[in-house]
């Protein structure tokens, strides 16, 4: 019934930008809490940013002020601002979002297929 299609990543120089997004779709009530987690060969997958419906935002201490989360409800999208990118920000990100269904209201996890963020040197 939902489906998280992340797009926008790609090779970049070390201090180059990227922009993330992802958009639901499918049959749904609404869209609860956003996020983007990443994963690294070798390391567990890491929260890197996530946002509520309404606005707020949390961030990992290594990506204040350099990256930026936001979220269109309307369209039902989610992007990751990344700016002064660094080699270790190397990872596949992958898109989550808190579905509340429809008629039943219950409130399931989804993931996005992700999408490789290589930052060279």
């Amino acid at each position: 019934q939902v489906q998280l299609v992340e797009s926008g990543g790609g090779l970049v120089q070390a201090g180059g930008s990227l922009r993330l997004s992802c958009a639901a779709s499918g049959r749904f009530f609404s869209i609860s809490n956003m996020g983007w987690f990443r994963q690294a060969p070798g390391k567990q997958r890491e929260l890197v940013a996530s946002i509520t419906r309404g606005g707020s935002t949390n961030y990992a201490d290594s990506e204040q002020g350099r990256f930026t989360i936001s979220r269109d409800n309307a369209k039902n999208t989610v992007h990751l601002q990344m700016n002064s990118l660094k080699p270790e920000d190397t990872a596949v990100y992958y898109c989550n979002a808190d579905i509340i269904a429809a008629y039943t209201h219950r409130v399931d996890a989804y993931w996005g297929q992700g999408t490789q963020v290589t930052v060279s040197s």
